[in-house]
Protein backbone atom coordinates (compact mmCIF):
# COMPACT_ATOMS: atom_id res chain seq x y z
CA UNK A 1 0.00 0.00 0.00
CA UNK A 2 1.17 3.28 -0.61
CA UNK A 3 2.00 5.68 2.25
CA UNK A 4 1.00 9.22 0.69
CA UNK A 5 3.15 11.24 3.95
CA UNK A 6 6.32 8.98 2.50
CA UNK A 7 5.63 10.16 -0.48
CA UNK A 8 4.70 14.01 -0.13
CA UNK A 9 8.17 14.00 2.21
CA UNK A 10 10.08 12.17 -0.80
CA UNK A 11 9.07 14.58 -3.26
CA UNK A 12 9.94 17.55 -1.16
CA UNK A 13 13.05 15.82 -0.39
CA UNK A 14 14.07 15.09 -4.04
CA UNK A 15 12.59 18.82 -5.17
CA UNK A 16 15.41 20.50 -2.62
CA UNK A 17 18.32 17.82 -3.50
CA UNK A 18 17.38 18.84 -7.53
CA UNK A 19 17.08 23.11 -6.85
CA UNK A 20 18.55 24.80 -4.34
CA UNK A 21 19.73 21.86 -2.31
CA UNK A 22 22.78 21.32 -4.49
CA UNK A 23 24.13 24.80 -3.15
CA UNK A 24 23.06 24.21 0.23
CA UNK A 25 24.68 21.01 0.86
CA UNK A 26 28.26 22.28 -1.22
CA UNK A 27 28.30 25.14 1.40
CA UNK A 28 27.69 22.46 4.17
CA UNK A 29 31.24 21.00 3.76
CA UNK A 30 32.66 24.42 4.78
CA UNK A 31 32.88 26.15 8.55
CA UNK A 32 31.16 30.03 8.11
CA UNK A 33 34.32 31.63 8.86
CA UNK A 34 36.36 29.51 5.89
CA UNK A 35 33.49 30.17 3.34
CA UNK A 36 33.30 33.59 4.26
CA UNK A 37 37.39 34.13 3.83
CA UNK A 38 37.50 32.15 0.80
CA UNK A 39 34.58 34.70 -0.39
CA UNK A 40 36.54 38.07 0.55
CA UNK A 41 40.03 36.49 -0.86
CA UNK A 42 37.62 35.99 -4.44
CA UNK A 43 36.60 39.62 -3.72
CA UNK A 44 39.93 40.78 -3.20
CA UNK A 45 41.39 39.36 -5.94
CA UNK A 46 38.60 40.45 -8.51
CA UNK A 47 38.79 43.94 -7.31
CA UNK A 48 42.20 44.32 -7.62
CA UNK A 49 41.95 42.95 -11.48
CA UNK A 50 38.83 45.01 -12.28
CA UNK A 51 40.92 48.56 -10.78
CA UNK A 52 44.05 47.69 -12.69
CA UNK A 53 42.10 47.26 -15.61
CA UNK A 54 40.16 50.53 -15.31
CA UNK A 55 43.70 52.74 -14.35
CA UNK A 56 45.03 51.31 -17.43
CA UNK A 57 41.81 52.42 -19.84
CA UNK A 58 41.96 55.84 -17.81
CA UNK A 59 45.97 55.74 -18.66
CA UNK A 60 45.63 55.00 -22.25
CA UNK A 61 42.55 57.79 -22.53
CA UNK A 62 44.96 60.71 -21.22
CA UNK A 63 48.32 58.94 -22.63
CA UNK A 64 48.96 61.90 -24.56
CA UNK A 65 48.15 64.48 -22.08
CA UNK A 66 50.50 62.18 -19.69
CA UNK A 67 53.08 62.27 -22.57
CA UNK A 68 53.39 65.63 -22.81
CA UNK A 69 53.43 66.38 -19.17
CA UNK A 70 55.55 63.48 -17.91
CA UNK A 71 58.19 66.17 -16.24
CA UNK A 72 55.88 68.62 -14.56
CA UNK A 73 52.77 66.08 -13.30
CA UNK A 74 53.24 65.32 -9.30
CA UNK A 75 53.42 61.32 -9.18
CA UNK A 76 53.37 61.83 -5.80
CA UNK A 77 49.84 62.89 -5.64
CA UNK A 78 48.51 61.07 -8.32
CA UNK A 79 50.30 57.70 -6.52
CA UNK A 80 48.47 58.80 -3.27
CA UNK A 81 44.84 59.47 -4.70
CA UNK A 82 44.96 56.03 -6.80
CA UNK A 83 46.07 54.29 -3.70
CA UNK A 84 43.74 56.19 -1.78
CA UNK A 85 40.68 55.30 -4.25
CA UNK A 86 41.97 51.13 -4.30
CA UNK A 87 41.82 51.31 -0.26
CA UNK A 88 38.24 53.03 -0.43
CA UNK A 89 37.26 50.65 -2.79
CA UNK A 90 38.84 47.25 -0.99
CA UNK A 91 37.20 47.58 2.08
CA UNK A 92 33.53 48.66 0.70
CA UNK A 93 33.78 45.61 -1.49
CA UNK A 94 35.70 43.19 1.50
CA UNK A 95 32.60 44.72 4.26
CA UNK A 96 29.94 44.08 1.38
CA UNK A 97 31.13 40.16 0.52
CA UNK A 98 31.75 39.47 4.51
CA UNK A 99 28.48 40.83 5.31
CA UNK A 100 26.43 38.98 2.15
CA UNK A 101 28.21 36.01 2.11
CA UNK A 102 27.52 35.22 5.95
CA UNK A 103 23.88 35.92 4.98
CA UNK A 104 23.51 33.71 2.58
CA UNK A 105 25.48 30.59 4.93
CA UNK A 106 23.08 31.58 7.40
CA UNK A 107 19.80 31.03 5.25
CA UNK A 108 21.87 28.20 3.84
CA UNK A 109 21.77 26.62 7.34
CA UNK A 110 18.68 27.15 8.25
CA UNK A 111 17.26 25.21 4.61
CA UNK A 112 19.42 22.72 5.08
CA UNK A 113 18.40 21.89 9.34
CA UNK A 114 14.58 22.05 7.74
CA UNK A 115 15.98 19.34 5.08
CA UNK A 116 17.60 17.45 7.98
CA UNK A 117 13.94 17.31 9.65
CA UNK A 118 12.28 16.32 6.66
CA UNK A 119 14.68 13.45 6.81
CA UNK A 120 14.65 12.71 10.61
CA UNK A 121 10.63 12.14 10.06
CA UNK A 122 10.91 10.18 6.31
CA UNK A 123 13.18 8.18 9.06
CA UNK A 124 10.31 7.70 11.53
CA UNK A 125 7.95 6.58 8.88
CA UNK A 126 10.10 3.94 7.67
CA UNK A 127 10.96 2.47 11.37
CA UNK A 128 7.10 2.22 11.54
CA UNK A 129 7.11 0.64 9.05
CA UNK A 130 9.68 -1.76 9.73
CA UNK A 131 7.90 -2.21 13.01
CA UNK A 132 4.60 -3.04 11.58
CA UNK A 133 6.27 -5.46 9.03
CA UNK A 134 7.89 -6.69 11.61
CA UNK A 135 4.86 -7.49 13.49
CA UNK A 136 2.65 -9.04 10.43
CA UNK A 137 6.16 -11.59 9.97
CA UNK A 138 6.13 -12.88 13.26
CA UNK A 139 2.26 -13.29 13.13
CA UNK A 140 2.44 -15.06 9.57
CA UNK A 141 4.99 -17.53 11.28
CA UNK A 142 2.78 -18.32 14.23
CA UNK A 143 0.15 -19.54 12.16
Amino acid sequence: MLNNRKIRLMTKLAAYENKEGKEDIRLSKYYKTDYVRLQVLKSITATTIGYLLLLLMIFIYKSEYLIQHAVSLDYRSIGMTILGYFIVLQTISIIGTMIGYSIKYDRSRKKLSKYFNLLKRLRIIYKEEDGSLNELQREDTSI
